[in-house]
């Protein structure tokens, strides 16, 4: 499959091979929605954490003798029926979703950017150069592609801190190195952006 390349003025310089094992394979919608829920679930941070009666400080000796208080019978003060004491059945901390294997998340990733491909959705620079890391400049060139204000994600490869900063002020913007991408940013962009360096990392890491 062949896309046009396109300079900073969308004006058209070329023409770029998108590999067929990455951008022509059959999209696997039930292996992408399996990533995306296993991704979505390892966001989630399994901090929350209580101390059951062994972690809680103190408690070391019998409150008071087992018969003639009439009281009920008690061997620690940091049992969980008394205040203070350690908790029954708290949370620990976990991690949240289950581990997925390397071929299946590259497989759903490949799924995503064929999908994009199909529905003409990607669109492929030359390079992205910005003189200063301005939004200005990240917004004119949104224009001059008629995506303003749609979600995009520009995936390029190297420094590149000027664009990277452009975008940073605009929240349906996102920038990622290509070889860092993951499925659910692709899924969740209207438009992806490379630069030939980004799509050159892709064919590297997903093909």
């Amino acid at each position: 499959m062949k896309v046009k390349l396109y300079n900073q003025e969308a004006a058209e310089v070329g023409t770029v091979e998108l590999k067929p094992e990455v951008f022509e394979v059959e999209p696997n919608e039930a292996l992408v929605h399996q990533y995306i829920v296993t991704y979505l679930a390892r966001q989630r941070q399994g901090n929350a954490k209580t101390k059951v009666r062994r972690e809680v400080r103190g408690g070391g000796r019998k409150p008071y003798r087992q018969k003639g208080t009439g009281r009920a019978r008690a061997g620690t003060i940091r049992s969980p029926l008394w205040r203070g004491g350690g908790t029954v059945f708290g949370p620990k901390t976990r991690l949240y979703g289950n581990a997925m294997p390397k071929r299946m998340k590259k497989m759903a990733i490949r799924s995503v950017l064929a999908d994009k491909a199909q529905a003409d959705r990607i669109r492929v620079l030359d390079q992205i150069n910005f003189e200063q890391a301005k939004t200005k400049s990240m917004q004119s060139l949104l224009q001059v592609f008629e995506l303003d204000g749609k979600k995009c994600l520009i995936l390029d490869e190297g420094t590149n801190d000027n664009c990277r900063l452009s975008c940073r002020n605009l929240q349906m913007i996102m920038y990622s190195r290509a070889a860092l991408a993951n499925g659910y940013d692709l899924l969740n962009a209207d438009y992806v952006l490379m630069t030939k360096a980004g799509l050159d990392k892709v064919h590297e890491v997903f093909g």
